[in-house]
């Protein structure tokens, strides 16, 4: 692994369609369908998992003519992308506590009207 990717909300988003189903098997325009993101931001997201070894993909096995669309790319998460993903998705919601707990006032405290 060679490390962990920025996790933004987007990168947050994608990771957790996969993570919500760790042995699923996703294509590109079901996760942008999944997050409502566009193909700009879901494919170079799912290009850096792919890299760092979280995801791996590969083209499903059809003639295009005889299905009438496109070859779809299949991405899945590997054995260890589960256990990271989990971990990061984890550490960002933990994050995500303590800024809320930090904005959030204290008891008792004078609210303005």
């Amino acid at each position: 692994m060679n490390g962990e990717p920025r996790m933004t909300v987007t990168t947050v988003e994608v990771l957790q369609t996969f993570v919500a189903d760790a042995s699923s098997v996703r294509y590109g325009l079901e996760i942008m369908a999944l997050t409502g993101l566009p193909s700009g931001t879901v494919f170079p997201i799912l290009a850096r998992f792919e890299g760092l070894g979280w995801l791996e993909s590969g083209w499903e096995d059809v003639d295009p003519a005889a299905v009438g669309r496109p070859q779809r790319r299949y991405y899945r998460l590997t054995g260890e992308g589960v256990e990271l993903a989990e971990a990061a998705l984890a550490r960002v919601a933990r994050a995500r506590e303590k800024r809320r707990s930090v904005l959030r006032p204290a008891p008792g405290a004078v609210g303005f009207s």
